[in-house]
């Protein structure tokens, strides 16, 4: 006579899912679930990367900025260059003259600067390797100090040029030394930033 089945004996359909034998199953979908997770992140990230073209935008708009600062550097020019043929004298009209192309011509250039900078920053030096901007040493960028110190430089030229210009054009001392404290004034303040600036940024590198 056969002895009746004892529970240890087999593994019943019951059996396995009281064991828990279907967790693998279970298991098997996490990694699946992980998966696409990783690949919606991996798309945003690259259309995160992507979004960074849209500095074209500014770019531009900073080259616009600069032609017309040029361009309307060399219109004063042509319009006035009759009159100091007329008389070539060195006064003070002609000296503004001479020091309001220089300062035009100043601001249009700051205006490049910044639009290289830019172009560098977030174009060329942000993974596009088939990329190249040809630009000399001195207005290569690396990090946004280079950008700020190259703009802050040119800023401090032009408050300066800006300064001369109302000394030869003005007729009252006073004037001219509040206008001196003034660009002083800013210049220092524009110098201990560009200074202290650089030094937080380059110790929290």
């Amino acid at each position: 006579m056969a002895d009746p089945p004892r529970e240890g004996d087999g593994a019943s359909p019951m059996g396995s899912a009281k064991d828990g034998s279907s967790q693998p199953e279970a298991a098997a979908g996490s990694p699946g679930a992980g998966n696409a997770r990783s690949r919606l992140e991996s798309r945003f990230e690259q259309a995160l990367s992507l979004s960074r073209v849209v500095v074209v935008v500014p770019v531009i708009i900073l080259l616009l900025a600069a032609m017309s600062s040029f361009a309307y550097g060399t219109d004063v020019f042509v319009r006035s260059v009759v009159s100091v043929v007329e008389d070539p004298e060195l006064t003070s009209h002609n000296l503004g003259f001479l020091l309001l192309l220089t300062d035009l011509f100043l601001v249009g250039a700051t205006l490049m600067i910044a639009a290289f900078g830019f172009y560098d920053l977030f174009i060329t030096g942000a993974g596009a390797g088939h990329l190249s901007l040809r630009l000399p040493g001195w207005l290569r960028m690396h990090d946004l100090n280079d950008l700020k110190a190259r703009v802050i430089s040119m800023i401090i030229l032009v408050a300066a040029v800006t300064f001369v210009d109302g000394a030869v054009e003005s007729k009252d001392g006073l004037d001219t030394l509040y206008l001196g404290t003034a660009v002083a004034l800013v210049i220092a303040a524009l110098t201990a930033f560009l200074r202290f600036g650089r030094m937080d940024g380059g110790d929290g590198s």
